[in-house]
């Protein structure tokens, strides 16, 4: 009960900030909106051998991967609003509060995951204007998808800023980290046509397996493994990323 309550506070506290200076939600959509307006039309010839015919099906195709880039990269850079508070002292008053330092991570990645699924929306509410059509179940099994890759990435990008402190050095590691991630994922175009040995690698990449079962589950076949598989990897990736965030917290806090 004390960690729901604690991790509550702090979620409050960090969605105050947040609502304070909304317009960051419409920055973070920028970039997907460009991605979007600009490329998107120019995909329905490169996706015709793959059986987009209509705009729909085009749009089935990218918007789903379009959505797992902004859960990646949302998260990734997190940890430069992290880096801030440790400089403003702000994680150094937390060791006079009876809070839990569970809690301190906990809250701040549940705001960052109620932001993406924000931009989320937008996103789908605009692509239906394209042509784009989804079961509103099969909808929402995909946000929980994008849920558990924005909480795993934050994660991962909190407890990195913790163990470098500095923005000159959290930059390069995040770029580092996810331009590789972003091409070997299929997130912009299907890796079925790729080269067999890129494919192969890219099966050790789990967020090309949640492209896929987004990509399935936006194509109404929710029985396809692939959605299942994607679910499970990214639940347990997000489970291990927490839980090492929250001991980097616990270093930091004590």
């Amino acid at each position: 009960m004390k960690l729901a309550r604690d991790t509550w506070l702090i979620f409050q506290r960090q969605m105050l900030l947040l609502l304070r200076q909304p317009v960051w939600v419409f920055v973070g959509v920028f970039q997907p909106v460009m991605y979007l307006l600009l490329f998107a039309p120019l995909l329905k010839p490169a996706l015709a051998p793959m059986g987009a015919t209509t705009n729909a099906d085009t749009y089935r195709i990218f918007v789903p991967g379009l959505l797992v880039l902004l859960a990646i990269f949302g998260g990734l850079f997190q940890g430069f609003g992290l880096i801030a508070e440790l400089r403003a002292g702000v994680i150094e008053r937390s060791r006079v509060t009876p809070i839990s330092r569970f809690a301190l991570l906990l809250g701040r990645s549940l705001r960052d995951v109620v932001s993406l699924i924000a931009q989320a929306v937008i996103i789908t509410l605009l692509s239906l204007a394209f042509g784009l059509r989804v079961h509103l179940g099969d909808l929402l099994l995909a946000y929980v998808l994008l849920g558990f890759i924005a909480l795993m990435t934050s994660a991962v990008s909190y407890a990195v800023a913790l163990k470098v402190k500095s923005e000159d050095a959290l930059a390069p590691v995040m770029n580092t980290v996810a331009q590789p991630v972003l091409l070997l994922s299929g997130i912009l175009l299907p890796l079925t046509f790729a080269p067999l040995w890129l494919r192969r690698v890219a099966d050790w990449n789990p967020f090309s397996w949640a492209v896929e079962g987004s990509r399935a589950l936006f194509n109404g076949d929710l029985d396809n493994a692939k959605v299942w598989q994607g679910l499970v990897i990214s639940a347990v990736l997000t489970v291990l990323a927490v839980l090492w965030a929250a001991r980097e917290f616990a270093r930091s806090v004590r």
